[in-house]
């Protein structure tokens, strides 16, 4: 199956590879092996940080969310 760039993108895509020094299909490649594995890093971690919200929750590490806006707003200085 071949795919369909934009000129816009394939103008990208050609400039990319120039710059470092492969050929457009390589470049490609590479660029979509590095989104892919920051995707798949992002998505572990949301997930990790959810269970780890969620065991805090269960556990009763929690704060009540006036006391956690009032600290963000003096750190912050953020206006009420």
């Amino acid at each position: 199956m071949a795919l369909q760039l934009t000129p816009e993108r394939q103008a990208q895509l050609n400039d990319y590879a120039l710059r470092h020094g492969q050929d457009p299909t390589t470049a490609l490649d590479e660029v979509l092996r590095d989104a892919f594995e920051w995707e798949r890093q992002d998505f572990q971690e949301a997930v990790e940080g959810i269970r780890r919200g969620y065991a805090d929750v269960k556990a009763g590490r929690t704060r009540p969310a006036a006391a956690f806006m009032e600290e963000l707003r003096a750190k912050h200085d953020f206006p009420r």
